[in-house]
């Protein structure tokens, strides 16, 4: 087996490398008091996209800092109410991509989500606003304002409201909700079942933003987090301030997020992964506390996973 990172046995008792900040749990709580504060301003539009069994939805709402976001909602005409529903969120600088590629879960009677992050590639806006470099990367947008400031705080709080939005339509059942996504995605599904802890199951892929200072480290700082190496070069290019920064990154490290899982968690990481290290993601699952399960592909790296898909569709028929 390629060995890029620690040993198996190492990696499932690897604690993590970047510094928590004390104040971590009061951060997040004043964020989701923050967010609960918001008048979403839930807009459904008809799509152009449309398939017999279901309706599709160019879905909208307003987020913190009064960022308008899109979502793909898709819902299915004859299926028992309420019922299941399923939130997906995307990788890295990408969309909620194609309707084709989410109708099966319409088709097996459940109503299904597809967020745009706000400021990547889909629909969603980026309202900025902050003090500091946005170079070449969401990472370190707001790393030099106020923790409050720092962009993914805002788009976990996104999965958080969407989730909610979900489970607010009359059709669905609040009880049953699941949540999937692979890189990004995986992070932002455990950002929200961490954030929303009504969601009862979730099936992240080798999540992305884990334990930066790991990355840094193993000197991986490059293809998606290339923005790390790119902001101490430019910006503290003696590492006089790098406790400070890799502290303030913490506050959107997601392995600090996982212990609030309530859910059921199915999780599959490649260990041949050198986008998303193994042990940074070991990090995250490590500190899950709910009920959870390993898929480990060991040949794989940062790709499709064979047989993932298929082992997610069945583990979310049990909602």
């Amino acid at each position: 087996m390629p060995l890029i990172d620690l040993p198996l046995e190492k990696l499932h008792t690897y604690e993590g490398r970047n510094p928590r900040p004390d104040d971590f749990d009061a951060y997040w709580d004043r964020a989701l008091k923050e967010m609960k504060a918001v008048d979403p301003q839930i807009e459904l539009r008809p799509s152009e996209f449309q398939v017999p069994f279901a309706e599709c939805f160019d879905l909208y709402f307003t987020g913190v800092k009064g960022a308008r976001v899109y979502a793909k909602y898709i819902r299915p005409k004859h299926a028992a109410t309420p019922h299941p529903a399923i939130v997906q969120f995307h990788g890295y600088s990408g969309n909620s991509g194609d309707w084709s590629d989410k109708i099966q879960y319409a088709a097996l009677g459940y109503s299904f989500f597809s967020m745009d992050c706000r400021g990547q590639g889909g629909l969603s806006e980026d309202v900025g606003g902050i003090k500091g470099t946005t170079l070449r990367g969401h990472i370190i947008r707001g790393i030099d304002d106020h923790p409050d400031q720092l962009l993914f705080r805002d788009i976990f709080l996104d999965t958080a409201q969407l989730a909610g939005i979900a489970m607010s339509m009359p059709e669905v059942d609040a009880e049953r909700v699941g949540v999937i996504g692979g890189s990004q995605g995986g992070a932002l599904t455990i950002a929200c079942a961490a954030l929303e802890p009504r969601i009862k199951r979730l099936a992240p892929v080798f999540p992305f933003l884990s334990d930066y200072k790991r990355v840094w480290e193993m000197d991986q700082a490059k293809d998606a987090y290339q923005e790390l190496k790119d902001y101490f070069r430019r910006h503290d290019p003696q590492h006089k301030r790098a406790e400070e920064i890799f502290t303030k990154l913490g506050y959107i490290d997601i392995q600090f997020l996982a212990n609030r899982i309530q859910g059921e968690v199915l999780l599959a990481v490649g260990l041949s992964d050198t986008i998303c290290p193994p042990s940074t993601q070991f990090a995250a699952y490590n500190k899950i506390t709910a009920k959870k399960q390993l898929e480990i592909y060991p040949d794989f790296g940062h790709e499709t996973l064979p047989g993932f898909s298929d082992k997610t569709l069945q583990f979310m028929l049990g909602l």
